[in-house]
């Protein structure tokens, strides 16, 4: 019973399968400003209704038009890319929008050699069997866990990131990597330290799924970093996000894990934004993501 309250509390979202073909659509397609190629699973969220979709491979997207007041602020959110705004009116149907998204400048910082031996580190979940209860998300929402540095190591590039995938769910469906700093609003995820779309999907459920990460040399924050799972779409499916209607899972599942005392896990949806998950168990361990990962040391 415990953990079926546990799920319906943390896991109530929406999809929009209420009945679209009866509402005022705005469909279109994001591409690059510069080479006009589609952007793939681009987040959109009318800011006012929080209500959003994710786009699917080939950047095309399907969201209802306003219907609270005269006009909303269409946001268009694609990784690597500076953000943009598109102004859309109540009632009024949009066949074919395209959104062209400019590259987002992205500063240089200084290259600081570390002499030193380097060796492996893992940081995260060291649980081998995952805690009971599921993780589970639509399209453009995430889970992101806090992989901390807790003994101050000093660190160098991030290797690889694992998740814990389980067995239900549709396991081999794609999902997208994240990596974030903890420089939000009270240390929740925010800027990106993966500026690329790594899209992978596990080959079956019921362990865990690595990703190598050493391809792209992301230098590790010495705190820690955030490791995210980002439910995607593929083919010619749409999904929205209204937090008013029933939640209907998609794509595959995370599990979670209780070996911390602290909550490290958060959860960001489309329109709503990113909340810290503070649910424990009767033990008061808290409730994360099963999520890790494997940086250098330079000793």
């Amino acid at each position: 019973m415990y953990t079926r309250l546990l799920l319906i509390a943390l896991f109530i979202v929406a999809a929009a399968n209420f009945g679209w073909a009866q509402l005022v659509q705005i469909k279109g397609v994001i591409v690059d400003k510069d080479t006009k190629e589609p952007l793939p699973f681009t987040s959109i969220g009318l800011q006012s209704e929080q209500i959003g979709a994710l786009s699917n491979e080939h950047g095309q997207f399907i969201v209802p038009a306003p219907t609270k007041n005269a006009e909303d602020s269409l946001v268009v959110v694609a990784l690597g890319y500076a953000r943009r705004v598109v102004l859309v009116q109540r009632g009024v149907a949009v066949p074919n929008l395209t959104i062209e998204m400019p590259k987002r400048a992205v500063e240089l910082s200084n290259v600081v050699v570390k002499a030193g031996k380097v060796k492996n580190l893992g940081l995260g979940a060291r649980a081998s069997n995952p805690g009971e209860g599921m993780i589970q998300g639509l399209p453009g929402s995430q889970y992101a866990f806090f992989v901390k540095n807790d003994k101050n190591k000093r660190l160098g590039n991030v290797r690889t990131v694992s998740f814990y995938i389980g067995e239900n769910g549709f396991p081999r469906e794609p999902f997208r990597v994240r990596l974030y700093k903890a420089d939000g609003n009270y240390n929740a995820p925010n800027t990106d330290l993966l500026t690329e779309n790594v899209v992978v999907s596990a080959p079956q459920g019921g362990q865990w799924y690595t990703v190598d990460l050493t391809p792209y040399n992301i230098t590790a924050p010495e705190e820690g970093f955030f490791v995210a799972m980002e439910w995607v779409v593929s083919g010619d499916k749409f999904f929205a996000t209204n937090f008013m209607d029933d939640y209907t899972p998609y794509g595959q599942i995370m599990r979670p894990t209780f070996e911390f005392k602290e909550s490290r896990t958060w959860n960001y949806s489309i329109g709503k934004g990113w909340s810290l998950i503070t649910a424990a168990n009767g033990q008061g361990l808290r409730y994360n993501a099963m999520i890790k990962a494997e940086v250098d040391m330079i000793k």
